[in-house]
């Protein structure tokens, strides 16, 4: 099985919400969805995410006990490249027990990334993993420790227990794995690299967005560069979050106004920077100035409003 959304905010990857639906008296429907942050050096990152489950389940209003509720135990491989601004179905419609568990886990166990090193596409890959695609040359080794047996933890703010309640029709939670601060080489000088995976967690209600505006300021004209006209949709809007992963999305002119947008979704709360990108050969200045800080709070859409106020061709 293979999914879905663009990058690594994103790596990886990648990330998820988790919704729950009333079904029988004493259980609860559940659903898995993975996101990703992406990073801007990454090509590929392919995980094979062999088995999530809750852990630590006890009766409702409890966080003790220590049994799993696997809610998948089938393998699905997923470049999480592809989830960047996007969610995909990990787990969907699984009935568990009501109650509180301490821990969601992903068993990982296999990936490769292919990154972009000195100019050159390079691809690192857990040993004997069948995921890397026929003909594919590997450059050398990703090491995982753990992945594929304990698995990796769900971070939620303040280290919050995973309640599945009798009260809620519906709860919804996004995991975002963070492909940037998830894959890095190895110290040591050795050339390999280590899966390391920042996986964040928040109900999708707490989750929020960015909305990026860029627009010109009054007599500004957009120079030729390279004999081609340039306008506002050669722009991006570049998403910095607090662990330093960055996000590029090209601005748009949906409605016509001139007033190009950026919106980035599926965001676990927290501080970030907006900068603006130029295309290649283009010096510009902008009010407010670069990076504007901005704080997504849960639940709502923060927003940024660019002025470009001056644009001319590198000399």
């Amino acid at each position: 099985m293979n999914m879905s959304r663009k990058s690594f905010s994103a790596l990886l990857l990648a990330v998820g919400m988790l919704g729950l639906a009333a079904c029988g008296d004493d259980t609860s429907r559940v659903t898995v969805k993975l996101t990703d942050a992406p990073g801007d050096t990454f090509e590929k990152a392919v995980v094979t995410i062999s088995k999530v489950y809750l852990k630590g389940g006890g009766a409702e209003g409890s966080a003790e006990g220590s049994g799993e509720v696997v809610l998948r135990d089938e393998p699905v491989t997923t470049d999480l490249l592809t989830l960047a601004n996007d969610t995909a179905d990990l787990v969907k419609d699984v009935e568990v027990p009501q109650g509180t568990y301490r821990e969601l886990r992903f068993v990982i166990t296999g990936a490769y990334v292919q990154v972009k090193e000195d100019g050159v596409s390079r691809v690192y890959s857990t040993p004997d993993y069948a995921g890397v695609p026929a003909g594919v040359e590997v450059d050398g080794e990703l090491q995982m420790p753990s992945l594929s047996t304990s698995g990796l933890k769900v971070k939620f703010a303040n280290d919050a227990d995973v309640t599945v309640s009798s009260e809620q029709s519906q709860k919804v939670i996004l995991v975002d794995f963070d492909v940037a601060q998830s894959f890095g080489r190895a110290a040591g000088g050795s050339g390999r690299w280590v899966m390391s995976p920042v996986v964040k967690g928040a109900d999708l209600e707490f989750s929020s967005s960015v909305l990026a505006t860029l627009r010109l300021g009054t007599g500004v004209q957009l120079p030729a560069v390279g004999g081609a006209q340039v306008n506002l949709s050669a722009f991006s809007a570049v998403l910095v979050n607090a662990e330093g992963s960055r996000e590029p999305l090209a601005f748009s002119d949906a409605n016509g106004d001139g007033v190009y947008e950026a919106q980035f979704k599926f965001l676990i709360p927290g501080a970030f920077q907006v900068e603006v990108a130029a295309p290649a050969g283009l010096t510009f200045t902008t009010d407010p100035a670069l990076p504007a800080a901005v704080t997504a709070s849960g639940g709502a859409e923060a927003s940024v409003a660019f002025t470009l106020t001056s644009a001319a061709i590198v000399r």
